[in-house]
């Protein structure tokens, strides 16, 4: 059973009856559900997911004015739930430490803090760009198993669907230089210049890159990088190109090969860009749809950023 099945099947056997008896008159005040860190919460747990920092549990998100009228007892009865009513699959592990569980109570606005490093969603532009996507995908997945208030769900509604379209068109400028510097351009000149390493990482940056360009064209956040491929293919546009860029990674083809597939990639993604409207250059080299891309965007600040920044 995945965690987060788990972790419902608990709340509902143990912590809805605890809430009732317990909390009955403020239990609508409280969002119940699992999110954050953890494969789990991304329902990608497997059997090697259990090694370190893995547990059966559920989090309880408050306002600060429900922390300080009902918190601390709240605490309590959570730790009581533990030890009385224990989950069938009790599967916590010692933690590693860099391990980080979440679990329990939390104040609403100190779980997206510990997140984004701010206590909601984005105030401004800024936030949206320059935090990093794999935290908006941590502060959004898992599921929210009750949340009466809405207060929770709210914030997590606004980061799921509220990223501006400016700042959307600006990440994907810049994915679309660096996929064009590092892939198209300098993986085969590192390679002549004698520097297989430096061709290496360039084709790791141009895989990163990529990546993180699909998700952009399917309006979402790229996870973590561990969890990237399995992420991609999911996802209903370009998901399929996970199998390309693994290959390039991971792949035994000779230079000339991951080149074309390269190409093949980059095609794709000019491809998609022009479907969305986002650039109307026929060229495959991305360089100048990253400059197409940013010339749409209509805020004069965003615009005039970097072509590489975001």
């Amino acid at each position: 059973m995945r965690g987060i099945d788990a972790a419902r099947r608990w709340y509902e056997s143990a912590g809805v009856p605890m809430l009732e008896r317990e909390f009955g008159d403020v239990a609508s005040r409280i969002a119940v559900g699992r999110a954050g860190h953890g494969s789990e919460c991304f329902g990608y747990d497997d059997a090697v997911s259990r090694d370190h920092d893995y547990f059966t549990g559920f989090q309880l998100w408050i306002t600060e004015e429900d922390e300080r009228d009902f918190g601390f007892r709240l605490e309590r009865a959570c730790a009581r739930l533990r030890k009385e009513f224990p989950p069938d699959e009790d599967t916590d592990i010692g933690s590693s430490e860099l391990g980080d569980a979440e679990d329990g109570v939390t104040v609403i606005g100190d779980f997206y803090r510990r997140h984004l490093g701010f206590p909601g969603a984005p105030e401004n532009w800024r936030q949206w760009l320059y935090t990093p996507d794999h935290a908006f995908a941590e502060a959004v997945n898992g599921a929210v198993f009750r949340d009466d208030l809405g207060v929770f769900s709210g914030i997590r509604d606004t980061i799921l669907n509220g990223m501006p379209e400016d700042v959307r068109r600006k990440k994907i400028a810049a994915r679309a230089v660096f996929m064009a510097q590092s892939g198209q351009y300098n993986y085969m000149r590192c390679l002549r210049h004698g520097e297989p390493g430096a061709a290496a990482l360039a084709l790791d940056e141009f895989v990163r890159n990529a990546a993180q360009m699909v998700f952009l064209l399917n309006r979402r956040f790229a996870p973590y990088y561990k969890w990237v491929f399995r992420a991609m293919r999911d996802l209903p546009k370009l998901g399929g190109l996970s199998v390309a860029l693994t290959d390039l990674l991971t792949g035994c083809e000779n230079d000339s090969m991951k080149l074309e597939r390269i190409e093949a990639v980059c095609a794709e993604i000019a491809a998609e860009l022009r479907a969305q409207g986002l650039s109307d250059c026929d060229d495959v080299y991305l360089e100048p749809h990253a400059f197409a891309v940013q010339s749409g965007i209509r805020d004069r600040e965003i615009r005039a950023l970097h072509i590489m920044e975001g």
